[in-house]
């Protein structure tokens, strides 16, 4: 069990909401930075300055999470909400949540399934069919407001054979290996950027590239794996346990094909297992810092997870390591493009 791991998963951090992250993460860096600012944004940038300092890198791993926001709140105490970020309703009945200003617990809950008509049953739920149940009698009881937050409640644990469990690995696991990544030292100036709002349309990252002007960007994340049963084969995107996923393109971006190139070269030199996210699909903060400043050497290496945007997604311990190793044997190297 790795406890900094833990702590970042099962600590709410919806996009727009991500201040207790932020606060977690500070405390954390702060033996390791030469300096940190959080940007009118929300945005935490954490500078540590290298031993030459010919260049600089932007290192970055977004710190929320897909969740709810409570847009109204019935007279018998019931609460409506939108989501934040793609999650998928399937997924969610009868799961544990908490209002995260408040660590109020509810449940999702919708109309018992005798009551349901035969369209009703046969469809799959909208979100507005769906409602948190606090426990109320009523409005006032619930102590919830509009606008507050709602998160996920997911216990982080170990599962099954090397492998994890928790809620958020997207990108927590990447927010982790940024902070194990600063405890070393490094000759080029680097900027560990913690992004904000990265699931409603990857706003903070730009923010960060414009603030820091760097010479090349890295971003690290958890993708979709879709080894599961009732997938082809070729069909999967990753497979947990094969390494970190190298991405070369997806929907908001084109990885700088050099970069690309120089990480494989990387891997294989020593020896990281690793594959390729096998989908032009999704998007992450490089798309934004790729376009910033006239233009970022950008790529991106992943954790694949299985059950992305779910209330509890499954990852490998060591594709989480190995993303690591391989971000730290780049980072270390002279020639990063």
């Amino acid at each position: 069990m790795d406890d900094l791991l833990k702590k970042l998963s099962e600590i709410a951090g919806v996009s727009g909401d991500e201040g207790r992250v932020r606060d977690l993460i500070k405390e954390e860096a702060k033996p390791y930075a030469t300096d940190m600012v959080t940007d009118a944004m929300g945005n935490l940038i954490v500078y540590k300055k290298g031993t030459v300092g010919a260049k600089k890198g932007l290192i970055a791993a977004h710190m929320d999470e897909v969740g709810f926001i409570v847009k109204s709140i019935s007279d018998d105490g019931f609460i409506r909400f939108d989501s934040m970020g793609g999650v998928d309703t399937r997924t969610v009945l009868s799961q544990r949540v908490k209002v995260t200003h408040s660590d109020i617990k509810g449940i999702f809950g919708i109309k018992a399934i005798h009551l349901q008509g035969w369209d009703e049953r046969n469809n799959l739920l909208g979100i507005g069919s769906l409602y948190v149940d606090v426990g109320a009698k009523n409005k006032d009881e619930t102590g919830v407001k509009i606008g507050d937050y709602i998160a996920f409640d997911t216990e982080f644990k170990d599962f099954g054979e090397g492998l994890m469990k928790g809620k958020a690995l997207d990108d927590r696991l990447g927010c982790a290996n940024l902070l194990y990544l600063m405890r070393n030292e490094y000759e080029d100036d680097l900027y560990f950027c913690f992004t904000v709002q990265e699931e409603i349309g990857t706003r903070g990252a730009s923010l960060c590239a414009n603030r820091v002007k760097p010479d090349y960007a890295l971003i690290l994340e958890g993708t979709f794996a879709y080894d599961v049963p009732d997938v082809p084969c070729g069909k999967e995107v990753t497979r947990l346990g094969c390494g970190p996923a190298i991405t070369v393109a997806d929907n908001t971006v084109i990885c700088h094909k050099g970069l690309v190139n120089r990480l494989i070269e990387v891997a294989e030199e020593n020896n990281i297992p690793h594959q390729f996210k096998g989908l032009i699909a999704g998007g992450t903060d490089a798309g934004a810092i790729r376009t910033a400043v006239g233009g970022v050497p950008a790529g991106v290496i992943s954790v694949p997870c299985r059950y992305l945007h779910s209330p509890v997604s499954v990852a490998s311990w060591a594709d989480f390591e190995n993303v690591r190793k391989l971000a730290y044997a780049w980072l270390t190297t002279d020639e990063k493009f």
